[in-house]
């Protein structure tokens, strides 16, 4: 059977050189072959005890400094406590409602205040309250597959060259020459992004109108925080069986169907 078209590779850079959000991997092998593969509703588990933190530390410091507020004016502290109040039970109410979006799979809020806006910074926020636990890993493969469930729902659609897919430089040979065989059958142009700093530059330089990404979770959810907030985008995470930045794999049929779900 004849080969399909490939697409053409904009860069391509195979050295090893790890990030810097793999800065304490020791050279050893990770957990279960790299694979963290996790189910949604471990995000929202997570994300409702960064919330409690994160809400209880603002609530110390408010405690800690109402004596000296109660002498710049002796009704600033109780004001202050009530706008915690309000903006607590506002955050609890907004996190229902997403995790009720996500259950449902119907978009019940706006993009701006769901995978475009503020679960951006929630994301982030539990990943780092995960990895005090050792769970970071786990945590933002749940989180991702929550965001791509919540863009999904859009059903955006966008022509061929108004696609970019985005692929990090540690793709094994065989799931390279997937990738490449997967963008040329939809015209999709592909870039090896080396660095966050150039994925960025590319993305303003060619001003695609959504965005397929593949990257490991550490780095997605760095991105996604960089980037989602400012055009669509559909995070693809992968399994590093030889560690960091080598010979990573991925499910080629997802990326393959997310791809059919963008491009008209």
């Amino acid at each position: 059977m004849a080969e399909g078209p490939r697409a053409q590779l904009i860069h391509i850079d195979v050295d090893r050189r790890l990030g810097h959000e793999w800065d304490e991997w020791d050279g050893g092998p990770l957990p279960y072959q790299g694979n963290y593969d996790s189910p949604p509703a471990l995000f929202f588990a997570w994300s409702a005890l960064a919330l409690a933190i994160g809400l209880g530390l603002v609530a110390l410091v408010l405690y800690l400094l109402t004596p000296r507020l109660g002498t710049v004016h002796a009704g600033l502290p109780a004001l202050l406590w009530s706008a915690l109040l309000l903006g607590g039970s506002v955050l609890w109410i907004w996190w229902g409602v997403l995790l009720l979006s996500h259950e449902i799979e119907r978009p019940l809020l706006p993009e701006w205040l769901a995978e475009r806006g503020p679960f951006l910074g929630l994301m982030r926020l539990t990943s780092r309250v995960a990895d005090r636990f050792g769970r970071r890993d786990w945590v933002e493969n749940a989180a991702v597959k929550v965001y791509n469930n919540l863009a999904l729902m859009r059903g955006r659609k966008v022509g061929q060259g108004e696609l970019l897919l985005l692929i990090p430089r540690c793709l094994s040979k065989v799931t390279l020459d997937g990738v490449l065989g997967i963008a040329g059958k939809y015209g999709v142009p592909v870039f090896v992004a080396t660095r966050g700093q150039l994925a960025r530059r590319v993305i303003r330089e060619r001003r695609p109108r959504a965005v397929v990404a593949v990257a490991c979770e550490r780095d997605m959810v760095s991105g996604l925080h960089d980037v989602a907030g400012k055009i669509p985008v559909l995070g693809l995470t992968m399994t590093l069986p030889a560690g960091p930045c080598k010979d990573a794999s991925l499910d080629l049929g997802q990326l393959e169907r997310w791809v059919q779900a963008y491009v008209v």
